[in-house]
C-alpha cells in the first residue's frame, strides 16, 4: 500500500505539470481500477453478489465519504492561505479513525502507537506547511470547515470499509460497486464540463499508471484492514508515504527540499519504523 500510494502521488504530481485535467485524473483513480478488479475477480471466480442493505453502505459510502471527501479535500487546499494546513488537519483523520476502532472494532491500542501516530502527524506538518508569503491568501475560516469535512469523510470512509469487510463483503465487491458509482458521477462531471479525451498518447500513458497503481494501493489498504490490529494504524503508514513522496519529488521535480522538510522526513520515518516494531 505505501508503495503504491508513492507512486500514485509521483504520477499525479506529473500529470498537474502536464496540465491534465482534474476529473481525467480522478477518473482514471476510479475507473481503471474497476475494470482491472473485474478481470481479477472473474478469473477467479469471486463472487460479488451483496444485499440490499450491504449495497445501500456501499452507496452511501461512495457518495458522501469517498467523492464529497474528495470534493472538500480539493476546496480547502484552493480557499486555505496554506495548503499544508488544508492538509494537515484532513489527513489528522488516523486519530479519529485509531480511537474509533478501539471502540466500534474492539480494536488493539498500545502506547506505543499513540507515539508512532503522533510523531507521523507533527512529522507531516514540518513537511506540508510552507511560511507564509505576500501572495499568501487571506480568507475566512470557510477553508477550515471544509478540511474538517474532508477530515470525517475520510474517517468514516476506512470506518465503513473496516465495518463491510467485518460483515462479510468481499473486497472486490466494496471497491468494485462504490467506484462504479464514484465514476459515474466523475463522467458526469467530465460531460458537463465538456473536458476532452482527446489527449496526447503520453497522457494516456501517465493515466494507465495512475489507474494501475491506484487500484494496487486500494487492494492493499482493504487487505491491510483485514489483517491489522487497528485500521488507524494502515491510515498512519499511508499518512506516513508524504515522507517519501517529498523526499523522491525533490529527486525527480526538483521541488524545495529544506531543511525543516528534511527533519519532518525524519521524524514521519521515525513514527513508521515505531508503528511497524509496536507489532
Amino acid at each position: 500500500m505505501f508503495v503504491s500510494s508513492v507512486i500514485t502521488y509521483l504520477f499525479v504530481r506529473l500529470a498537474g505539470d502536464k496540465k491534465i485535467a482534474n476529473p481525467l485524473k480522478n477518473l482514471a483513480m476510479f475507473f481503471i481500477p474497476v475494470i482491472l478488479y473485474i478481470l481479477i475477480n472473474t478469473s477467479q471466480g469471486g463472487d460479488l453478489t451483496v444485499n440490499l442493505y450491504q449495497f445501500a453502505i456501499i452507496f452511501i459510502m461512495a457518495i458522501f465519504f469517498s467523492y464529497l471527501g474528495n470534493k472538500f479535500s480539493l476546496k480547502s487546499i484552493e480557499l486555505s492561505p496554506n495548503p499544508g494546513f488544508s492538509l494537515v488537519i484532513s489527513k489528522s483523520y488516523v486519530i479519529f479513525t485509531t480511537l474509533a476502532a478501539v471502540v466500534l472494532f474492539n480494536a488493539n491500542l498500545s502506547l506505543p502507537a499513540v507515539i508512532s501516530i503522533l510523531l507521523i502527524i507533527s512529522g507531516s506538518a514540518l513537511i506540508m506547511i510552507e511560511k507564509p508569503t505576500k501572495e499568501s491568501k487571506k480568507t475566512n475560516l470557510t477553508w477550515f470547515w471544509f478540511s474538517l469535512g474532508a477530515f470525517f469523510c475520510w474517517g468514516m470512509l476506512a470506518i465503513t470499509s473496516k465495518y463491510l469487510l467485518d460483515i462479510g463483503v468481499s473486497i472486490f465487491s466494496r471497491l468494485i460497486y462504490s467506484m462504479l458509482i464514484v465514476s459515474a458521477i466523475i463522467f458526469w462531471e467530465i460531460s458537463s464540463k465538456k473536458i476532452s479525451f482527446k489527449i496526447p498518447k503520453d497522457h494516456w500513458l501517465i493515466l494507465l499508471i495512475i489507474g494501475l497503481t491506484g487500484a494496487s494501493f486500494n487492494y492493499f489498504m482493504q487487505l491491510s484492514y483485514q489483517l491489522a490490529p487497528n485500521i488507524g494504524y494502515i491510515n498512519a503508514m499511508n499518512a506516513s508515504s508524504i515522507a517519501a513522496v517529498t523526499l523522491l519529488s525533490g529527486v525527480f521535480f526538483k521541488d524545495e527540499l529544506s531543511f525543516k522538510k528534511i527533519v519532518g522526513v525524519f521524524i514521519v520515518v521515525a513514527g513508521m519504523i515505531l508503528l511497524v516494531l509496536t507489532k
